[in-house]
């Protein structure tokens, strides 16, 4: 008989397959832009609707009808701006050659300052700059205290970059001042969490026959004699969820600051209600509840197509 050939059965296009060092993202990439502005945004994950909307691409086969799409809820409150850090290229990257941080932290964030304060002369000279900031959590639906630090990149060239990032010290930033509704964003979580899981879960591999060895949820080869190890390809049991992922091109719908369209009645499930800003993203992100999800201007371009939405389901599914 002829040789049965078929394709692997589960990626090995994230390797390896372990817990995130933290529950939320690192962005160590960002597009490059002309406009001086961030680069970034952040939100808590709330939940997720169903939106009608007026298909505005003309590639699609749906275009000019009206058209029902998935979408989710982001609780966004504003970021608070901490500071900001000059960095200089190097053969290993860039590495960090100076930072300021403002004296005007508000108490609820309970931050304290703790980073060395560089001097006038460090902050000059540097080849980038990008804003350090904390999320604000009391002004989200959550019962949630400790903030979230990390960075924002920029665009624009090296001297306007720092003098917009200078003007930002100690303020807010909102979502509106970052991105537009119509424009495609980067999404980046840590993934829902699984824990320990066999190679059917993990990695989708077929399950054995009734005689198999009495065993069904196995692997039915793990490879040959020689060499006299196991590779490090065949599927196997392990850490499984709470994965560091990005998903690209993602349409912004809505950037609203009544959340009263988005809530369901009596609130999220799982969630609360929203009390500010949201963010309304087509499709899914990656995440689970009340965890925060990263937004990253796209690094691959993609045309602007405006959202026309007539209607933001929010039935109560709580009790269902």
């Amino acid at each position: 008989m002829p040789t049965r050939r078929r394709p692997r059965r589960g990626s090995l296009q994230y390797w390896p397959r372990k817990r995130a060092r933290r529950i939320y993202t690192r962005i160590s990439h960002w597009p490059h832009a002309k406009d001086v502005k961030p680069l970034g945004f952040a939100g808590y994950k709330a939940g997720m609707t169903h939106v009608q909307l007026i298909d505005n691409n003309n590639r699609s086969p749906t275009y000019g009808k009206t058209i029902s799409v998935p979408a989710t809820i982001l609780d966004a409150p504003s970021l608070f701006v901490l500071g900001y850090r000059l960095y200089k290229k190097s053969s290993s990257g860039l590495i960090t050659a100076s930072q300021k941080i403002t004296d005007k932290i508000p108490k609820e964030l309970n931050i304290e300052k703790k980073s060395r304060q560089s001097s006038s002369d460090e902050l000059k000279e540097g080849d980038d700059v990008r804003l350090l900031v904390a999320t604000q959590p009391g002004k989200s639906g959550m019962r949630k205290k400790k903030p979230e630090i990390f960075e924002i990149a920029v665009g624009g060239d090296f001297s306007k970059k720092k003098e917009y990032c200078e003007s930002l010290l100690g303020k807010e930033l909102s979502a509106a001042d970052v991105m537009k509704s119509g424009e495609f964003v980067d999404v980046s979580a840590v993934t829902k969490g699984h824990g320990y899981m066999g190679p059917v879960k993990r990695f989708g591999i077929r399950i054995q026959t009734r005689k198999d060895k009495q065993m069904h949820r196995h692997v039915g080869s793990i490879g040959s004699t020689v060499p006299r190890h196991v590779d490090w390809r065949v599927p196997a049991a392990g850490q499984y969820g709470l994965f560091t992922r990005t998903e690209l091109n993602k349409r912004v719908l809505m950037i609203d600051g009544d959340a009263g369209k988005a809530n369901a009645t009596g609130g999220l499930l799982g969630y609360g209600v929203v009390p500010g800003t949201f963010i309304l993203i087509e499709g899914s992100v990656p995440g689970s509840r009340k965890r925060l999800v990263r937004l990253r201007k796209a690094v691959r371009e993609q045309r602007f197509i405006p959202a026309e939405i007539k209607y933001i389901s929010t039935e109560s599914k709580q009790g269902k």
